[in-house]
C-alpha cells in the first residue's frame, strides 16, 4: 500500500525562529536510577541530564532499558530507586499535559477514521493545549487521505504518522517515541523524521528509541547507548542547521 504524499505540506507550518538549548534549564535530570522487576534489574544506577530542545537518539540491543526508560520519564512507571526531574518538576503528574508518548504499538483505534481517533484522544486534555486536527494531519501529512477511511486501511507507515499526531497533541514541550520508524516505508521515515528536527528548532525535546540510525541521522543531536540497564555513551552529533533552512526558511 502506497502512503499518500503530502510532503509539501511538512513545511507550510515550518518557523522561523529557533529555539537556543543553551538558554533554558535541563528538560530531564535523572539521578541513580533503577528499576527492578523481581531480582531482575531493568535499569540500573542510571544518572543523566538532558538539555532542552534537542534529538536524542537511544540506542542498545533489546532488553537494554530503553523502553523502561521511556515509561519512567513518561510517568507511566516510578523507579524502585533514585530521583527523577522532568520539566523542573520532581512529580512527573505535574507536568504530564507537557509530555508526549508514542508507544512501540500504536493503540490507535483501526475502526475509526483518523479524525475519529485524534478526536478522541483530544478528550484526554485540556481544550485551550490542544491542536487543531486539520493541523495535525497536515503535518503528518495525512491531511489529503479520505475522510471516511478506517485506520485499519492504513498502512504501516501511515499508522505510524497518526500515532505521531496523536502524541502530540497538547503540543508537547516533551515527546517519547519508541520505535517510531518500524516498519515505515522510506518516505514515512524521511517525513517523520523532518517533522521532529521542526519541532526541535521550536523548542522540543526528544528521545526517540530506535534500531535505525540512518533514520535519525540528519536530526539526532546526540546518540546515548544502553547497556544492561545503564548508559554506557554519549555521542553528540553536532547536527544544529535548523531544518527550515532548507527551504529558504519557509
Amino acid at each position: 500500500m502506497i502512503d499518500s504524499d503530502s510532503h509539501s505540506a511538512l513545511h507550510s507550518h515550518s518557523e522561523t525562529t529557533h529555539f537556543d538549548p543553551s538558554d533554558s534549564q535541563p528538560a530531564i535530570v535523572l539521578q541513580s536510577i533503577s528499576k527492578l522487576f523481581g531480582r531482575f534489574a531493568a535499569l540500573h544506577d542510571l544518572s543523566v541530564t538532558l538539555s532542552a530542545g534537542r534529538v536524542y537518539g537511544l540506542l542498545g540491543e533489546n532488553g537494554a532499558g530503553k523502553t523502561t526508560l521511556l515509561r519512567i520519564i513518561a510517568g507511566l512507571s516510578r523507579p524502585t530507586r533514585g530521583s527523577v526531574r522532568i520539566l523542573g518538576s520532581s512529580d512527573v503528574r505535574i507536568v504530564s499535559a507537557g509530555i508526549g508518548y508514542m508507544a512501540h504499538a500504536t493503540l490507535l483505534y483501526d475502526e475509526l477514521t483518523a479524525r475519529e481517533n485524534l478526536d478522541y484522544f483530544r478528550g484526554l486534555y485540556p481544550a485551550s493545549r490542544t491542536a487543531s486536527t486539520n493541523e495535525l494531519l497536515e503535518k503528518v501529512g495525512l491531511a489529503q487521505v479520505d475522510v471516511k477511511r478506517r485506520v485499519g486501511q492504513y498502512s504501516q507507515g501511515m499508522k505510524q504518522r497518526l500515532a505521531l499526531a496523536r502524541a502530540m497533541l497538547a503540543s508537547p514541550k516533551l515527546l517519547l517515541l519508541d520505535e517510531p520508524f518500524s516498519n515505515v516505508d522510506t518516505r514515512s521515515v524521511a517525513m517523520m523524521a523532518e517533522l521532529l528536527g521542526k519541532l526541535r528548532d521550536r523548542g522540543a525535546t526528544l528521545i526517540v528509541v530506535t534500531h535505525q540510525l540512518e533514520a535519525l541521522a540528519r536530526v539526532a543531536d546526540e546518540w546515548i547507548t544502553l547497556h544492561a540497564g545503564t548508559i554506557v555513551k554519549r555521542e553528540a552529533t553536532h547536527n544544529r542547521t535548523p531544518l527550515s533552512a532548507d527551504h529558504g526558511g519557509e
